[in-house]
């Protein structure tokens, strides 16, 4: 019985042991990091990567934050919730973001507040806008001979309704709205590269730019890959030589996998007869 204690003893030893030598690799033990979030796909929900950028900004040997954006956009709230919480974490840490094949729309959106942006020559960024897209089914139903009984509290209630065409009115309605969110964007935008809103305000008409493009109107700072980003990210931070990268590999399922290509559209056009988006969809 006593050599049986002695055994668990020293598996809770090894045990505690172990946790605080993960506890002191996380404080720091290895010297000063910077940390690579990976921002992929359509952007329909911002919770894991919040939580990833409170982490890294909690974190005080993570010198640095590379963002690397591989992403067409998404959904409006959840872009403008990353957008907010990016802005918070460059209050204490150097933010580098990194432009893969795509980062456009939403994903620009995000960039927007770094300190630096990064993009391959060829990368597609740009198309700084809104939609708004609305299914109208009204002929398919009369030719099948099917009516839409409609109950409602309000006179614009549905206005967006995809069983009838968009009246003269409610299409202005609709279009108050996108405007609102389009000032937001560009506002964002503005601010984050040191324009004024009417400077903004004429590369934000829905175009797309190259890598390229977009570092000679000002959206983008430098041309190079996700590596030449993480040693700017040390470079800036005051790290010496090359910076050790921390990041969280998530495992991907198949649906994650379609998700990227197939979400923005399957959730959003047909869940909902309307939503707001900035997406580039080509």
């Amino acid at each position: 019985m006593k050599k049986v204690l002695i055994f668990f003893a020293i598996i809770f030893a090894a045990i505690a042991i172990l946790s605080l030598i993960h506890t002191a690799l996380d404080k720091g033990a290895l010297g000063d990091r910077v940390a690579l979030v990976k921002i992929t796909g359509v952007i329909i929900n911002s919770t894991d990567i919040i939580d990833e950028l409170k982490e890294y900004r909690e974190n005080d040997s993570v010198k640095a934050v590379v963002l690397r954006i591989e992403s067409p956009g998404g959904a409006v709230a959840p872009s403008q919730e990353i957008y907010e919480e990016v802005r918070k974490l460059k209050e204490s840490k150097k933010v580098i973001v990194s432009m893969g094949t795509v980062a456009a729309s939403g994903g620009y959106y995000i960039a927007a507040p770094a300190d630096m942006i990064v993009a391959n020559a060829g990368t597609l960024t740009g198309s700084i806008g809104v939609i708004m897209e609305i299914p109208d089914i009204s002929g398919l139903m009369e030719k099948i001979g099917v009516k839409a009984q409609v109950i409602k509290s309000g006179k614009h209630k549905d206005l967006a309704s995809i069983y009838k065409t968009i009246t003269p009115e409610n299409r202005l309605i609709l279009q108050d709205v996108l405007d609102d969110v389009h000032a937001q964007f560009i506002s964002a935008v503005a601010e984050g590269r040191g324009m004024t809103f009417e400077e903004a305000k004429q590369l934000s008409d829905g175009r797309i730019f190259t890598g390229k493009m977009a570092k000679e109107i000002g959206l983008v700072d430098e041309i190079g890959n996700q590596q030449y980003a993480i040693r700017l990210a040390g470079e800036l931070s005051g790290i010496e030589g090359e910076p050790k990268v921390i990041s969280k590999e998530k495992e991907m399922s198949i649906f994650d996998l379609l998700k990227g290509r197939f979400t923005g559209r399957l959730l959003s056009d047909t869940i909902s007869g309307v939503s707001l988006k900035y997406i580039f969809s080509p």
